[in-house]
């Protein structure tokens, strides 16, 4: 039935607790293993991560290459490609493994994260499940697991079955925050990765959004599984947390997602004219997120960002801020406030919210 190859790459870094257990989940599918390529790329980790990477390796087949990376002969007949390179950032290691790939589909998952046994099989599926043509990209659903092994509220609500949209609808749920932007979630064609455009930026935390919004130009249309074959888990000491001994620290994901919106908005205005208004809420609605989470001592008139392209849009915008029809009442109120008073109108919103 199967003749498509697979390519999942799993960025690892100082994760030696989990990083086992995530390969484990993506050695185990159902999709035949003669078609399952697994890369893991560590970054450069300082703790036993690769060791464990290694040793996962070594357990599962046969070392057969050990020149630019080690390539292992699994007995399943998949293959285990271990890559390590100096820290340079997930989408350096991304970006590194992509060039290792070898599989007709390239699939993500976080090093922290695992994946139901079924997750490919039924991707690979819904690829061909088009009698006219293979699906360029299709995404499974995902649920949120907490350290303590709880489930947690989902932050992308599953189809009640499954749903094809185009590239346009997808963007759109992506800017209404309704949407998946990851890539772990996802099987997506290899050729989509090739050229410079095809490559996650660096140096940034919301690096999926950005390469997704653009790849969106690309793909003519999307097919969406309501099962939850995505497990995320979130531990303590994400990239976006704050860290709790350090009051003034502000995670630069806020700043990523301001600049993502103004670039999600250019490329609405030259590829996707319909989601203009759509845009328009998400860049409003970023500087909201922004603005609420700022600590108030980051507040200055010599932090630029925070004056001109925050405070500054918002002040530049106030029609927008009034007119636009996909923005809540609340959203309406807190904007208008925060671009007249916002060291105020934060300090009250961290009183009555106590966050300190």
């Amino acid at each position: 039935m199967f003749d498509k190859k697979i390519s999942v790459i799993i960025p690892a870094y100082n994760i030696e607790d989990l990083i086992c257990r995530c390969i484990d989940s993506v050695y185990r599918q159902t999709y035949p293993g003669n078609l399952l390529e697994i890369l893991v790329a560590d970054d450069g980790s300082t703790d036993s991560t690769l060791d464990r990477i290694i040793s996962y390796a070594e357990g599962c087949g046969t070392l057969i290459s050990d020149e630019e990376i080690k390539v292992y002969s699994c007995v399943s007949g998949a293959v285990i490609k271990v890559i390590h390179r100096e820290n340079g950032g997930s989408s350096a290691a991304r970006n590194n493994a992509l060039g290792y790939a070898t599989g007709d589909y390239v699939g993500f998952v976080d090093a922290d994260d695992y994946v139901d046994e079924h997750m490919y099989e039924a991707l690979m599926e819904a690829v061909i499940s088009d009698p006219e043509s293979e699906f360029l990209m299709v995404q499974a659903s995902r649920d949120e697991i907490a350290e303590d092994g709880t489930r947690l509220p989902d932050v992308c609500i599953p189809p009640a079955e499954k749903k094809v949209v185009t590239g346009s609808e997808h963007l759109r749920t992506l800017l209404m925050h309704t949407g998946d932007a990851s890539y772990c979630t996802k099987l997506t064609k290899r050729e989509l990765f090739e050229g410079k455009d095809g490559r996650f930026p660096e140096g940034e935390l919301n690096e999926d959004f950005y390469l997704m919004i653009h790849m969106l130009t690309r793909v003519e249309k999307l097919l969406i599984l309501p099962q939850q074959y995505y497990h995320v888990f979130y531990r303590t000491g994400s990239n976006t947390r704050k860290k709790q001994d350090q009051k003034d620290y502000f995670p630069p994901v806020f700043t990523d997602i301001v600049r993502n919106s103004d670039v999600a908005a250019a490329l609405v205005r030259s590829s996707f004219p319909e989601l203009t208004n759509v845009a328009k809420r998400f860049c409003l609605v970023q500087r909201l997120d922004y603005l609420l989470h700022i600590p108030i001592s980051k507040m200055t008139s010599d932090n630029i960002f925070y004056r001109e392209n925050v405070v500054g849009y918002l002040r530049s915008h106030p029609g927008d801020i009034l007119g636009n029809e996909f923005l809540s009442t609340k959203n309406r109120v807190y904007l208008i406030l925060l671009a007249i008073a916002p060291k105020f109108v934060r300090s009250f919103h961290a009183k009555i919210k106590r966050i300190k």
